[in-house]
């Protein structure tokens, strides 16, 4: 059974800049594509981005040119560096494995001044 721990959360002022970290267990990590979702209050959760076991990555159009996701294969750790955060990035985040439908508790994000 996949195991998913998000840390890294928490509250920064607009413009500023947090990393993610997800750590994960129980499955050959360096073989999966990794996704970050977010889910903000009262709305569903949606995509954010994604890396593949090559290190390829994709991102939602609204984090494009802010977040960046890489990984650590050694560590069985996916990251998500998210500098010039907005308002809008609000949002309780969360990793995942592709194939996997194993959710973590995730990590709340709140940027406000």
């Amino acid at each position: 059974q996949v195991q998913l721990v998000e840390s890294g959360g928490g509250l920064v002022q607009p413009g500023g800049s947090l990393r993610l970290s997800c750590a994960a267990s129980g499955s050959i990590f360096s073989i999966n594509t990794m996704g970050w979702y977010r889910q903000a209050p009262e709305k569903e959760r949606e995509w954010v981005g994604s890396i593949t076991s090559g290190g390829i990555t994709n991102y939602a159009d609204s984090v494009k040119g802010r977040f960046t996701i890489s990984r650590d294969n050694a560590k069985n750790t996916v990251y998500l560096q998210m500098n010039s955060l907005k308002p809008e990035d609000t949002a309780v985040y969360y990793c995942k494995q592709a194939g996997f439908s194993s959710w973590g508790q995730g990590t709340q994000v709140t940027v406000s001044s």
